[in-house]
Parts: structure tokens; C-alpha cells; sequence
């Protein structure tokens, strides 16, 4: 298997590297950034690409991969609803043609979110713009695409946010997160949504929306008996 990711930096990025890199299946990750990636494996290769407006110029580098993992994110604290769509879907989407037109017969993953609105019309505007992405990545010609929306998302191995607030959040959540953890709905973590990445790429998943529920259940299911 032969995968992109898009978002690598971020705490959830760097857990589905992470986990791409262990896996046994996955025989290169190719990471595309603004900014050299600043770590190495065997397995890596790493992209540096200036404008994520625009990727015809990197199309025939993202040629013959498997999969697409797109990780890239931003709060919507302090946006407009015009910034946050231009970096939430005009970004994703400039991608995900770029992609799909590369390797056609490839499965595309995008991190989302729980509370994302499917009809484009609820009040929340990040919800809104989260739910109008993730429409028209589903109507683009990839062999399948998911979108995963796990509400609390718990970094594991050392991974920790790049973002002052969630870093503050987690901090004080921490006591907490093993009693959380009890509830399957509403919290995974980075290794997990990693492994449900990849387990996508190999056998599916049930439906193209993926909660927090689901990405535990098909994480669970890569390892060993």
C-alpha cells in the first residue's frame, strides 16, 4: 500500500504517519507540506509544496498511491466564515482533484468532525463548511471516501497539538480521559484513527461517515488476535 498525507504536522497527522509508518502493508507515505517534514524513516518521502490553493504542479508526484489521509486542519476560532471555507474547503478540495485525477482508483480519508452538518443549513458555521467538504468529497470519482468525525481525540506517544488551546484543554482534561474512555462515542485517540485509516484502505468501512464509535471498532479490528 502506497499512501498520502496531507496535514502531517498536526497531532492527528503525525499519529496517522505514525501508524502508517509501523504498518507492515504500507510500503511508502508521502507527506506534502508547506515545510519539510522534520522527521525521517526508510519509508518516507516528504513533498514541499508552497501553494495548497493550487496542486497541478505536484499532480504527477501524487501518481499511483492507494490512498489519501487528509489531516489538514484549522480552528474556526477568531475566522471569518469566508477565511474558514477558503482553508476548510477550497484547500481540501484543490487536493482531493489534484489526487483523484492522479490516481483515480484510490480511496480518500478526511478528518471532519462530530457535529458536522450534512445539510449546509444549521447555524454553526464551521459545521456548515465542515458538511459542505465533506459533500463534495463524496461526489468525487474516488474508488471510496470516508469521512471520519471523532469528537474528542486523545494524542498518544509523545504527539501533542500544535494549537494553544487544545494543548491547554488537554492539559486539564487529562484525569479525565481514562474515564472517557469508557465511552467509545465520544473519544479515540491518534493511534486509532491511524489504524482506521489504513483499515479503510484495506477491507472498507460500513458507511462513509465514521464517528468516533466506528473508527475504535475498525482500529480494534488491525490487531492481532
Amino acid at each position: 500500500m502506497k499512501v498520502v498525507v496531507f496535514g502531517a504536522s498536526g497531532m492527528v497527522g503525525r499519529g496517522v504517519v505514525r501508524e502508517c509508518l509501523l504498518a507492515e502493508d504500507v510500503e511508502s507515505v508521502l507527506v506534502v507540506g508547506r515545510a519539510p517534514f522534520d522527521e525521517k524513516h526508510a519509508k518516507l518521502r516528504d513533498l514541499v509544496h508552497a501553494s495548497f490553493s493550487d496542486f497541478t504542479a505536484i499532480e504527477r508526484e501524487l501518481a499511483g498511491y492507494d490512498a489519501c489521509f487528509f489531516c489538514l486542519g484549522v480552528t474556526s476560532s477568531g475566522r471569518s466564515e469566508a477565511d474558514y471555507t477558503r482553508i476548510t474547503y477550497d484547500t481540501t478540495l484543490a487536493a482531493a482533484r489534484a489526487f483523484v485525477h492522479a490516481s483515480p482508483n484510490s480511496v480518500f480519508v478526511y478528518v471532519s468532525g462530530a457535529g458536522t452538518d450534512s445539510t449546509e443549513k444549521k447555524r454553526g458555521m464551521w459545521a456548515r463548511v465542515k458538511g459542505k467538504t465533506e459533500n463534495a468529497l463524496l461526489a468525487m470519482p474516488f474508488r471510496a471516501a470516508y469521512m471520519f468525525r471523532p469528537a474528542l481525540i486523545q494524542p498518544r506517544n509523545g504527539i501533542v497539538s500544535r494549537t494553544r488551546s487544545y494543548r491547554i484543554f488537554y492539559t486539564l482534561a487529562w484525569p479525565l480521559l481514562p474515564l472517557l474512555r469508557a465511552f467509545p462515542s465520544l473519544t479515540t485517540t491518534t493511534d486509532r484513527v491511524g489504524r482506521a485509516m489504513l483499515q479503510c484502505v484495506r477491507t472498507g468501512a460500513a458507511k462513509p461517515i465514521v464517528t468516533s464509535r466506528d473508527i475504535n471498532s475498525l482500529a480494534k479490528a488491525t490487531l492481532p488476535a
